[in-house]
């Protein structure tokens, strides 16, 4: 499988990170709000081992928007109790169908899909 991606934030995904993502894909198929008449489901994206992870409630359940409890604990750099910060190499993103989109590739596919 090709997955494409932006470059890791070097110092890891945090909660401050998810709120600049979300304001920058505001209006956008780029955020959960937007993209799940899609069909998108909000996911993570460990670049340096391929796998994809559904944003998940710390208790597991499937969650509708980016959450960073709810990820296993090797991808967790930092927190009290709480995931804080992921490492460096995982991104946010969306999985429709079984397959991952970055923010940007979902946004550009909710300009050219119509809604399901």
């Amino acid at each position: 499988m090709q997955v494409s991606y932006q470059e890791p934030v070097t110092t890891g995904l945090s909660l401050a990170a998810l709120r600049q993502e979300n304001i920058r894909f505001k209006g956008t198929g780029g955020i959960s709000e937007n993209s799940r008449s899609f069909g998108f489901r909000p996911a993570f994206l460990d670049t340096l081992s391929g796998r994809t992870y559904l944003s998940r409630f710390a208790n597991g359940a499937p969650a509708p928007l980016h959450l960073l409890e709810g990820l296993p604990a090797e991808l967790v750099v930092s927190g009290a109790g709480r995931a804080l910060r992921i490492r460096a190499t995982v991104i946010s993103g969306f999985v429709l169908d079984g397959r991952f989109y970055t923010r940007d590739q979902a946004a550009a596919y909710a300009l050219e899909e119509p809604l399901q």
